[in-house]
Order: C-alpha cells, then structure tokens, then sequence
C-alpha cells in the first residue's frame, strides 16, 4: 500500500500504528551506484568493486551491494512511499540492523515499512519507529531487516 495522495497530517501518521505495511516501488542497485557508494565510504572490498574477480572467486557469484549502501536507501525509499505535510523531518537513528542475505548487484529492491509506534518529543515533534524490510525480488529472505527512526515536525 502506498500513501502519496496530499500528504499526511500527524493524525494521519499516528493512524498508521499497527496497520499493513506501506511499500515502496522497486529500485535497481546497480555497479555504477556500489560503485559510487564505495568511492564516497573508502570501502573497495572486491566483492562489491571487482565484477570479475566477484564472479571467480565470491560465494556469492558475482559483486554484492554493501550492507550499508542497502540500509542508507531506506530514508529515500520512505519518503518516495509516504508523503508527510511535514515543516522537517530527520532521521533520528536506528535500533536493530540485520543483513540477512546479500544484495546481487543489478537487483531489484523494495521497502515495506510498518508503523510500531508515534510518540510525541520535543517541540511539537513526533519521533515514529518503522519495521523496514528491505526485499530482493525474486527471494524468499529479505536483504535487510531494520528499526528505523525518524523524527518530524509539522
């Protein structure tokens, strides 16, 4: 389910709690976006920057996404799924992060994002916790399980 209409209000986001997920569209993670990500982080392990080597030598047959440049598409997959009438929003941290299985390089991969709580901080804030399971198409495991937090002010 995805909630792009005009936006939502706080009552809106807090109506959220406990109900189906929303999910985002697929998105490709490509050799060109592992390899910037491994340019911006100092991370060229050849398992994600050596095509050739990844497909010789790796358990995995071929170059996979960093673990990290999987979980930093979270924020931007959320805010293309849910639209917030928001003055700002940020993003506040995370609790539990689990690679459960690789991300394939030339993937596709989606985010659902459940609403566990909505609790009011300061300054007119609410500061939300998001179930994130991050899915590869065409696997039965998800790539990346998460509790993300996000702070917004409306």
């Amino acid at each position: 389910m995805k909630r792009d209409a005009v936006g939502l209000d706080v009552h809106g986001l807090r109506s959220l709690v406990g109900g189906m997920p929303l999910v985002s569209e697929w998105f490709t993670v490509d050799q060109a976006r592992v390899n910037e990500f491994a340019k911006a982080t100092g991370d060229h392990q050849w398992i994600h920057v050596d095509p050739d080597r990844a497909r010789r030598e790796s358990p995995f047959g071929g170059p996979i996404a960093h673990g990290f440049l999987t979980l930093s598409l979270i924020p931007s997959l959320l805010e293309q799924t849910v639209k917030l009438k928001q003055r700002m929003g940020v993003n506040y941290g995370l609790n539990r992060v689990r690679f459960t299985s690789p991300l394939p390089v030339d993937s596709l991969v989606r985010a659902s994002f459940a609403v566990a709580s909505v609790n009011d901080v300061d300054d007119a804030g609410v500061q939300v916790m998001w179930n994130v399971t991050l899915e590869r198409q065409g696997s039965e495991r998800p790539v990346c399980v998460a509790e993300f937090i996000t702070r917004h002010y409306f």
